[in-house]
């Protein structure tokens, strides 16, 4: 299984880091492109593969750690480069935000990872990591005698499952809400879950 980070900011070097403390490879590329991430790199060791759009596109899994206004820019250089998103597993980090009130963006009564499910025809699409603060993301997934809860949601319930699997992997206890409606109300910008730091306890 492959897996590569698309975006290195704040989120999306959260989730290298905990790949890293798993002895896990994982490739990240950003719109900038590989040469950008030498100090990433650095900090976080050889188990970070800087790559090109290119590269990313023929990932098993695909994390898109980037703002959810860049995806659009992303599909289409992506898909420039070749990319067939046909089954291929894609997690939504992102959260669909009106800047500057802050507020969810009006996508006409659509959730957000249902416009995304859209760009990525053919992929299977699962919204997690957009819940936790990225410094918490960060943090070392146990905490307090427990471990740090990822919240995950998808209309594919094998997916979900591939998904809440990779999660427990990273050290987090995977939190299944279901289908993307089942979860809107939870996980969705504005919803009940986000910006929350939630430990399951052993």
């Amino acid at each position: 299984m492959t897996y590569a980070i698309i975006g290195s900011g704040a989120i999306g070097h959260a989730i290298a880091t905990q790949f890293v403390r798993q002895g896990i490879d994982v490739m990240v590329a950003n719109s900038r492109g590989p040469s950008s991430l030498t100090d990433m790199v650095r900090a976080l060791g050889p188990n970070i593969r800087p790559a090109t759009i290119g590269d990313v596109v023929h990932a098993d899994v695909v994390i898109l750690a980037i703002p959810f206004g860049a995806i659009q820019a992303f599909v289409e250089n992506a898909n420039a480069a070749g990319a067939n998103w046909n089954n291929r597993l894609v997690i939504d980090a992102s959260n669909a935000i009106d800047f500057p009130s802050f507020k969810p963006a009006d996508l006409g009564g659509r959730l957000s990872t249902e416009v995304v499910a859209e760009t990525f025809p053919g992929a299977r699409v699962v919204k997690a990591f957009n819940t936790v603060p990225a410094a918490k993301l960060e943090a070392p997934p146990a905490h307090a005698g427990g471990r740090r809860v990822v919240a995950l949601s998808g209309d594919d319930g094998g997916a979900r499952s591939q998904v809440a699997a990779l999660i427990e992997r990273l050290g987090y206890a995977a939190l299944d809400l279901g289908t993307l409606r089942q979860a809107s109300h939870l996980q969705q910008f504005g919803g009940t879950l986000v910006a929350q730091d939630l430990i399951k306890m052993a």
